[in-house]
């Protein structure tokens, strides 16, 4: 049974400031739109889900970043809600792939515009680090979704470039006015079906010790091809 809320704060007793925090990320990023990552955004937030501010304003003491970071953990329980296991048993990979990745861009669609000032805040030179560890982490558990138990170089490949067919996705995203986001879907096959090309091509190249293969030029390749649609 779930402990009623204590009127003083508006949380459950058993709950801790970190499942507050994934609890009010989604109200916060409603309210970024037009608000920025902001106090008053999570004061917002707190308004409409009954917590006390002060509450609230101690969960998110990390600002900006702490408000971005539990979002995007917000929209991970969600995108393996809608695919448990069950879900992709019967799907090949590149369609495990394709439908957790379009569920994130289904939970992410009524908050465009946060995600837009998202983007802008994780662009900055200081925050370069903390960007690539959130999207590292969102392809990390979309291949562990989509079921990749792989441990050795593989596990860090896959990873590399679904983060950055993401990243590019999520740029097309943002800014596509086409009907059921046609233009984003289309962008992300194409990306996918570069995924699988590169699993097929490291086969062949780890098989043949005379050839070089090189992951960063790869993913430079990607990104040149994403800069250029």
């Amino acid at each position: 049974m779930i402990a009623p809320p204590r009127p003083e704060t508006g949380m459950s007793e058993d709950e801790t400031l970190d499942s507050l925090r994934l609890r009010l990320a989604p109200l916060v990023a409603a309210n970024a739109a037009f608000d920025g990552w902001s106090k008053d955004a999570v004061a917002m937030a707190a308004d409409d889900a009954g917590v006390d501010r002060d509450v609230a304003a101690l969960a998110f003491d990390g600002g900006a970043m702490a408000m971005i970071d539990a979002w995007f953990a917000s929209v991970d329980v969600a995108m393996l809600t809608r695919f448990p296991p069950d879900a992709l048993a019967t799907m090949k990979i590149r369609e495990r792939i394709t439908a957790l990745v379009e569920a994130r861009l289904a939970i992410l669609a009524p908050h465009r515009e946060a995600l837009r000032r998202a983007q802008a805040i994780l662009a900055m030179p200081r925050y370069a680090s903390r960007a690539a560890q959130l999207g590292w982490r969102a392809a990390d558990i979309i291949w562990r979704a989509a079921g990749d138990a792989a441990v050795d170089y593989n596990h860090y490949t896959k990873r590399a470039t679904l983060g950055a067919v993401y990243a590019a996705t999520q740029f097309v995203f943002v800014n596509d006015e086409s009907e059921d986001h046609a233009e984003t879907r289309a962008f992300l096959a194409r990306r996918i079906e570069g995924i699988m090309n590169f699993e097929k091509a490291k086969a062949r190249f780890t098989g043949n010790s005379d050839q070089h293969f090189s992951i960063p030029r790869f993913l430079g390749r990607l990104r040149y091809r994403a800069a250029n649609r």
